[in-house]
C-alpha cells in the first residue's frame, strides 16, 4: 500500500452557515490593519514595500506528523515496503514556527462531519493497542492525519486545533511575514476501506464550503490573504496577479494564507463551482497553471533539472510557487544538498522539507538539514524577484 498523495507530472515539469456565524465572533486581534499613511509606513518599514512573492522561506512537509509506535511499525513493515518513509516526527507547530523558524506548514485534512470516523484505526487494533482516548477525534469537523487507519498519529488531530496553535503563535508576532498553510484534502484508502476501515465522505462543493467556513472560525478574512484581496474589478484572479501582483508585505504582516495542494481537476472544479472560477469568496488558492482564471499559486515539487527553470519562469510572472528541498529518504540518507540548492535558487517562495533542523536525518545516516543560507533568519529576499539592490537592508520581520 502507498500513501494517497498525488504528484504532478507533465505540467510545469455541512455546517457551513453555523461555522460562518461563529467566525463573525472571532477576536479582532489577529492581524494588523494596513497603514493609514503609506509614506510614513514606508519610512518605518522599508521591507514592507516588498511583495509577498519577493520573499523566500522554509516550510515543513506533513508538519503535524508523528511516527507510529514500535508495535504498529512491525505491521507497517509487513504491508508497505516503503514504510521507512513514515518514520519521522515533527515538533509541535508552535515550536516549528518559533524555535525552528519555519514560515510555512502543511496539513493533510480528512472530512469528518459527524465525528469519530477516524477514532479507531485498523492498524492500532491489529497491534493489540487500546482504543484512542482523545475526545477531539469524536467531535464533528475536519481531522488532520496522514493515512487513515494506517499512519494516523498527529500532534494536533483537528483542523481547528492545529489552526488555533498557529493563531496563538501568530498573535505574539504581528510583524512577521505571512505564513502559507498548504492543505492536502485527502480521502481514505480503498484497500483499507475493504478491510473494514473508515470510509470518508467525498469532497463535494458543500463539503468544501464547510472547510472554508471552519477555517474562518479561527482565521477570519481580515487575518488572511485571500483571492479576493488580489483580484481587481473587471479582471480574473490570474489577470490581476500578472498585472498587479500579490499584496505588499506591509499589508500582509501577521496574516496567514491557505493553499490547496491537490491538483485533481474534479476536486478543483468542485471548489470553483457556482460562478467562482476566480475563487470569488474562497479561502484557498488552488494549485493552478498559467492562463486559468484562478492562476495565482502553483506547486512544482521537483526543482531539479527542467523544474528549476520552470519555477524561475513562474516566479518572474508573479506567481507564488511551492517546491520541495528533499524527498524521503534520498537526501536524508546521502546528505546531498543539491536539491536544496536548486530549490533555493529557483526562487520558489515556499520551500518545504522534512528535515528543518540538525539531527532529524541522523537516524538515516547523515547530517542533512534544509535551511536558508547562514544568517538569513526565518525569511530572506527572493533571489529571483528581489535580489540586490531591490532587497532592503535590515530584518524582514519586525
Amino acid at each position: 500500500m502507498r500513501t494517497m498523495k498525488r504528484s504532478r507530472s507533465g505540467r510545469w515539469t455541512v455546517a457551513a452557515t453555523a461555522l460562518a456565524a461563529v467566525a463573525a465572533l472571532t477576536s479582532a486581534t489577529l492581524a494588523p490593519s494596513p497603514s493609514a499613511s503609506g509614506a510614513a509606513e514606508g519610512r518605518a518599514d522599508p521591507a514592507g514595500k516588498l511583495r509577498i512573492t519577493q520573499l523566500q522561506s522554509m516550510a515543513t512537509h506533513n508538519s503535524y506528523h508523528r511516527e507510529a509506535s514500535f508495535a504498529e511499525q512491525k505491521l507497517m513493515a509487513e504491508h508497505d515496503p516503503n514504510f521507512a518513509t513514515l518514520l519521522y516526527s515533527h515538533a509541535s507547530l508552535p515550536t516549528q514556527l518559533s524555535r525552528q523558524q519555519a514560515r510555512g506548514i502543511e496539513l493533510d485534512v480528512f472530512p469528518d462531519p459527524d465525528g469519530g470516523l477516524y477514532a479507531d484505526p485498523l492498524i492500532r487494533k491489529s497491534a493489540g493497542l487500546p482504543p484512542l482516548d482523545d475526545p477531539d477525534l469524536h467531535k464533528p469537523g475536519f481531522k488532520v492525519l496522514h493515512w487513515a487507519d494506517f499512519d494516523y498519529r498527529s500532534s494536533c488531530v483537528t483542523l481547528t486545533g492545529c489552526l488555533r496553535q498557529v493563531r496563538k503563535w501568530s498573535e505574539s508576532r504581528p510583524g512577521r511575514v505571512p505564513v502559507p498553510v498548504l492543505l492536502e484534502l485527502k480521502q481514505t484508502d480503498p484497500e483499507l476501506e475493504g478491510r473494514g476501515g473508515a470510509v470518508s465522505p467525498p469532497w463535494t462543493t458543500a463539503m468544501l464550503d464547510a472547510l472554508d467556513a471552519e477555517i474562518r472560525t479561527v482565521f477570519p478574512d481580515r487575518a488572511t490573504v485571500t483571492p479576493d484581496d488580489l483580484r481587481r474589478p473587471g479582471q480574473t484572479l490570474g489577470e490581476s496577479v500578472r498585472e498587479h501582483g500579490w499584496p505588499r508585505l506591509a499589508d500582509a504582516r501577521g496574516k496567514v494564507m491557505f493553499l490547496m495542494d491537490n491538483d485533481d481537476q474534479e476536486l478543483q472544479d468542485a471548489y470553483r463551482a457556482g460562478g467562482r472560477e476566480s475563487l470569488q469568496g474562497r479561502v484557498l488558492f488552488t494549485d493552478s497553471e498559467p492562463g486559468r482564471p484562478d492562476a495565482a499559486f502553483m506547486k512544482v515539487n521537483d526543482p531539479t533539472g527542467a523544474g528549476k527553470g520552470a519555477i524561475q519562469d513562474l516566479v518572474r510572472q508573479g506567481y507564488f510557487v511551492r517546491t520541495r528541498s528533499d524527498v524521503p529518504l534520498d537526501q536524508a540518507s546521502s546528505g546531498d544538498t543539491g536539491m536544496l540548492r536548486d530549490a533555493l535558487t529557483s526562487g520558489a517562495q515556499m520551500v518545504s522539507t522534512d528535515f528543518p533542523v540538525p539531527g532529524m536525518a541522523a537516524r538515516y545516516g547523515s547530517d542533512y538539514v534544509a535551511e536558508l543560507p547562514d544568517g538569513s533568519g526565518p525569511v530572506r529576499c527572493n533571489p529571483v524577484t528581489a535580489a540586490k539592490p531591490k532587497c532592503p537592508g535590515g530584518p524582514l520581520e519586525r
